[in-house]
């Protein structure tokens, strides 16, 4: 994959504590993964928004049994993870 190199500007502070989170797989491959989970949070929101705009807001109760679900995936994904384990034909 084609790179380009780039100059930002970022808070000491901020920069300080991503060092120490970086060292391992580097700035570079830490600041690529913080943008496109922030790109793709960003497309997230564009989705939710249109969803709203032709449905309408979601009912209570939709939004808890969202809620409920999700917590019911996280707390599989953590078991997964803490086991590392996965099912047939599952992408680790």
């Amino acid at each position: 994959m084609a790179t380009k190199k780039v100059t930002v500007t970022i808070p000491e502070d901020l920069l300080d504590e991503i060092r120490a989170e970086a060292a391992e797989r580097g700035m570079s491959a830490y600041v690529a993964e913080a943008l496109r989970f922030k790109r793709d949070r960003d497309r997230l929101r564009e989705l939710s928004d249109w969803l709203q705009e032709e449905h309408g807001p979601l009912t209570d109760e939709e939004r808890t049994t969202a809620f409920d679900e999700l917590e019911g995936l996280d707390a599989e994904h953590e078991c997964r993870r803490a086991t590392g384990t996965h099912g047939a034909g599952e992408a680790a």
